[in-house]
């Protein structure tokens, strides 16, 4: 892939790149079902908030998109909740899975449906930049104060559905279809607005 090309999906994918919650309660089977590296697809909208409070569930999807509709715009309502909502057939990388005590958070990128392979085949810097942010975040909110407008029976229903799979834990989207390719490193510098694919990290010994 030209680096034109890899320039525009990054582009796309971290550009306003903003940070969402989304909490529920899940079954340990459902939860040991995301894997670190892994692409799912979701069919339905994907309903998520701007707000991050405490967990109201034994789960939160903290999810990382540039690109959901506000529907406060259309919805007085909906700024209460700072409800966001992705369109369906959204696709996510897998970037993190942490657990504290019996709580646990899965961090997802947002990707364009046309990068699913590079994805896939790939990490960058960037990633690892906002893994450790999320990973902060967790830390930070894990016994933080429940937002009460995030509570109400509306808002659960509309979150209580695991992402990426039914209620039976079968997955939408089988990413080990996914052709494999030697696995590329990415490094972008947002200031400079280059981007090298497999440079060598000083701090390795070749």
């Amino acid at each position: 892939m030209k680096n034109a090309r890899l320039k525009a999906i990054y582009n796309e994918t971290f550009s306003g790149l903003k940070l969402f919650y989304r909490d529920t309660d899940l079954p340990d089977n459902l939860i040991s079902n995301y894997k670190v590296g892994q692409i799912i697809q979701e069919k339905g909208f994907t309903d998520m908030s701007s707000m991050g409070g405490g967990l109201s569930g034994n789960t939160r999807y903290l999810i990382a998109s540039a690109h959901p509709k506000d529907l406060s715009k259309f919805n007085p309502d909906s700024a209460k909740i700072g409800h966001f909502l992705l369109d369906t057939i959204a696709y996510f990388k897998v970037l993190d899975i942490q657990k504290i005590e019996n709580k646990t958070q899965i961090f997802l990128l947002n990707i364009p449906d046309n990068s699913i392979s590079l994805f896939k085949n790939s990490s960058s810097n960037l990633e690892e930049e906002i893994i450790e942010k999320a990973q902060k975040k967790f830390k930070d909110k894990i016994h933080s104060t429940l937002i009460a407008e995030l509570q109400t029976a509306d808002w659960r229903e509309r979150t209580k559905s695991p992402l990426g799979m039914n209620d039976a834990g079968e997955l939408f989207f089988d990413d080990s279809k996914i052709k494999v390719e030697q696995p590329k490193r990415i490094e972008i510098n947002t200031e400079k607005k280059t981007i090298e694919v497999n440079k060598k990290p000083w701090w390795k010994i070749w």
